[in-house]
């Protein structure tokens, strides 16, 4: 009899399996080129009745196949889950948005409510993010509950489509009173820098439904850790939090530690390899010891901090029942500050929490000079406080898409450090005369980082922005190449490695190039005070890499059109001045 239970209970518990409502095609290695290669996987698709989930990990899905498939989608109402992580392993970047468009047409179309997006490990760069754009927007991400895009690639741009696209499906699933309730966010290994984390936030804060947030190595500072923490306190679930190897500094740390006040529910905090140093691990250890009442996990690892930070964080741990770990590894501790805080967390009877000290880089050296160059940089970056403060009111109107400008002035540092075409334009009228005087012609490769910089914020339907682009830029580079010590071969070689159109000897990762670093360049090439030479120079490497540039299309082409010609007027130039002096001879 009891047999009898034990295997009708198993029956049951098998009908109510993953397997019963999801195919799976994982770790397969199929190349996927066209409509015949899926012929079988779309009749398994057809046939299954009440797919719920599929997964097409570690496959390679072209634009014909994904159509195919796509097809067979069309009809599964009860669709939820869509497990797509590297899926276009080899495939050209172009083929990869309208793969995704139709399987994304397709969901919509069959009326799936997705709770699952997974995406990660696809290395589609902002295109691909605009594959998924119309999607993200639609009645089928109403119900979404986890999007996952580790290691995407999307850079800046891909940040602010996807931040637009959940901002405005909040407000389209808003509208039908069924508010999209994201929980889960993971988005690793992007690039997003401080732009793309800004515009996240302004998403982040309209759901104040996360509960896990998974977003380390994506160049994010301390401005965008700002506006993080600002976001972060509107998610009153929020349980995870994961900003590994960012970099906060002090003031990125004490915006985090005024935003966790605000978070009873977190269980995990990872800030390590995130530069928090002594002052922001103080800080957090304030609200650790305040607060927080069920945290597990606190990692503080490779900060540069030292044993009195050190010992404040322990301390501040010590009445927590639910934590299993804390990490302070690779710090500043020295020998004795290793002791010490081991000696603190043994006799508070917690010495077993403690993660291993073994990376410890030892007491730090006294380099005050070092520091205060840092806190300088920190300067450059500041996001104004009003500002953020301004951006939260807004919030409550839903309108979020574009950040306020900061009340206080924009100075050339702040613009430098983070361009924007508001901050250019807030420069005012004398802004070209403030670039000429703020950057060091003298150094060649930051004359031509500078130019990159500000040709990035061009922009050709706005006259205002375009024109004060073009003017700071002439009034730049016609100080840079009237003066004598400046070295014209080494801004052009350093363009060059930027634009990845040559590698560098040193390793000097390329820019993401955009279409404004062209159609400035272009301009360039034509005014009198650049030499003719380097346009000879420019149009080599450009025909040398026909694909290089791709990206940017008709501006590679027309930049392509203009040294031409410029090459072919100064030879036509040239020819015309020794006629004249034969004939004058």
């Amino acid at each position: 009899m009891a047999t009898d239970i034990v295997a009708q209970l198993a029956n049951s518990l098998a009908k109510t399996g993953v397997e019963d409502v999801e195919l799976s095609y994982k770790g397969q290695g199929k190349k996927l080129d066209d409509a015949e290669s899926v012929e079988e996987m779309v009749k398994e698709i057809q046939d299954f009745e009440d797919l719920q989930a599929l997964r097409l990990e570690g496959n390679t899905v072209g634009v014909e196949a994904a159509k195919a498939i796509a097809k067979a989608l069309e009809t599964k109402s009860k669709f939820k889950r869509c497990y797509w992580s590297d899926m276009f392993t080899g495939r050209l970047r172009s083929e990869i948005p309208p793969a995704l468009n139709s399987l994304g047409d397709a969901l919509v179309l069959a009326g799936a409510k997705l709770t699952v997006l997974d995406l990660s490990d696809n290395a589609f760069g902002p295109d691909g993010v605009r594959g998924i754009e119309r999607l993200l927007k639609s009645t089928a991400c109403y119900t979404l509950q986890e999007l996952r895009l580790n290691n995407c690639g999307m850079g800046i741009g891909g940040g602010k489509i996807l931040a637009a696209s959940l901002i405005q499906c909040h407000k389209n699933s808003s509208a039908e009173g069924t508010p999209l309730g994201l929980k889960v966010f993971v988005a690793g290994r992007n690039r997003l820098e401080n732009d793309g984390a800004t515009a996240l936030a302004q998403a982040f804060q309209l759901m104040g439904s996360l509960e896990e947030v998974h977003m380390p190595q994506n160049g994010i500072n301390h401005p965008g850790v700002t506006a993080l923490a600002k976001a972060m306190q509107h998610n009153a679930d929020l349980r995870i939090l994961n900003l590994n190897d960012n970099t906060f500094t002090e003031k990125g740390a004490f915006a985090m530690a005024q935003a966790l006040k605000h978070l009873r529910n977190i269980q995990v905090i990872n800030f390590g390899d995130c530069l928090v140093r002594p002052a922001g691990a103080i800080a957090l250890a304030a609200t650790v010891s305040e607060g927080l009442p069920i945290l597990r996990e606190l990692n503080l690892s490779f900060g540069e901090i030292t044993e009195e930070a050190a010992l404040a964080v322990a301390q501040a741990v010590k009445n927590k029942d639910q934590l299993e770990k804390l990490d302070l590894n690779g710090n500043s501790l020295g020998e004795d500050g290793c002791k010490a805080l081991k000696n603190a967390m043994e006799a508070m009877n917690i010495g077993e929490l403690l993660g291993s000290l073994s990376d410890d880089e030892g007491e730090p050296e006294d380099d005050e000079d070092d520091h205060d160059d840092d806190e300088e940089e920190d300067d450059d970056e500041d996001v104004d406080e009003e500002e953020i403060e301004e951006e939260e009111e807004e919030s409550n109107g839903n309108k979020l898409s574009t950040p306020v400008a900061a009340s206080r002035p924009t100075d050339v540092s702040s613009f430098l450090s983070f361009p924007s075409p508001d901050k250019l334009l807030k420069l005012g009228a004398t802004r070209a005369m403030l670039i000429e005087q703020q950057v060091d012609v003298s150094d060649a490769t930051k004359t031509a980082e500078a130019f990159l910089k500000i040709a990035s914020v061009y922009k050709e339907d706005n006259d205002d922005v375009k024109n004060a682009v073009l003017d700071s830029i002439d009034a730049l580079l016609r100080k840079a190449f009237s003066t004598p010590s400046f070295q014209g071969c080494n801004f052009v070689s350093t363009l060059l490695v930027l634009l990845g159109l040559i590698k560098s000897e040193d390793k000097v990762a390329p820019v993401l190039v955009v279409r404004g670093h062209l159609n400035a360049l272009q301009h360039v090439a034509s005014q009198d005070y650049f030499p003719k030479e380097y346009v000879d120079v420019l149009a080599v490497f450009l025909s040398r890499n026909p694909k290089a540039l791709e990206s940017c299309g008709n501006a590679r082409n027309s930049l392509q059109s203009t040294l031409q010609r410029v090459r072919s007027e100064d030879c036509e130039h040239t020819h015309t001045h020794r006629l004249t002096h034969t004939e004058t001879d």
